[in-house]
C-alpha cells in the first residue's frame, strides 16, 4: 500500500508527534507493509508557512529532503498530469496544496493518510476507521 502523507501527517511524523492521532491513522503509519510518499508539494507548503512565520520547525528546513530519505520516505516530484488533474472539479477543497496532493493520488494510485475533515472522506483518502 502506498500512502501519499498530507502535510499535517508528513510534519508529525517527522517531528514523531504521532500519537496524537486517532488509532486508525497510527495503524496506517505504524503498518510495516505500508510504502510512504512525500509531495514536493508538501515540501512547498512547508517552506511558505515557515518563511510567512507561520510554522515552527523542529529541523533545519534545508535538511528536510534528506530528513525524508534517511526516514524511507519516497520525495515525489509534481509534474503535468498533476498539474492539470489538480484543476478537476472533484478535489472538494479550494486549497491548491490538497488538490495538488489529491491529483497525486488519482494519478499514482496513492491514497492520501490526512486528518483534515475536509478531506477525510474523499475517496481517494485512507480509510482510518
Amino acid at each position: 500500500m502506498r500512502l501519499l502523507l498530507d502535510t499535517h501527517i508528513l510534519l508529525a511524523l517527522i517531528e514523531r508527534r504521532i500519537a496524537a492521532f486517532n488509532a486508525g491513522v497510527r495503524a496506517l503509519l505504524e503498518n510495516p507493509e505500508a510504502e510512504f510518499v512525500a509531495s514536493v508539494a508538501s515540501l512547498w507548503e512547508i517552506a511558505i508557512k515557515w518563511r510567512l512565520g507561520n510554522l515552527e520547525l523542529a529541523f533545519d528546513l534545508d535538511a528536510l529532503p534528506e530528513l525524508l530519505e534517511a526516514m524511507g520516505v519516497e520525495l515525489i516530484s509534481i509534474n503535468a498530469r498533476h498539474a492539470l488533474c489538480s484543476v478537476e472539479p472533484e478535489a472538494r477543497t479550494r486549497d491548491p496544496f490538497d488538490r495538488l496532493l489529491l491529483a497525486q493520488c488519482k494519478i499514482e494510485a496513492f491514497r492520501l493518510v490526512t486528518i483534515d475533515r475536509a478531506l477525510v472522506d474523499h475517496p481517494l483518502a485512507a480509510r482510518t476507521t
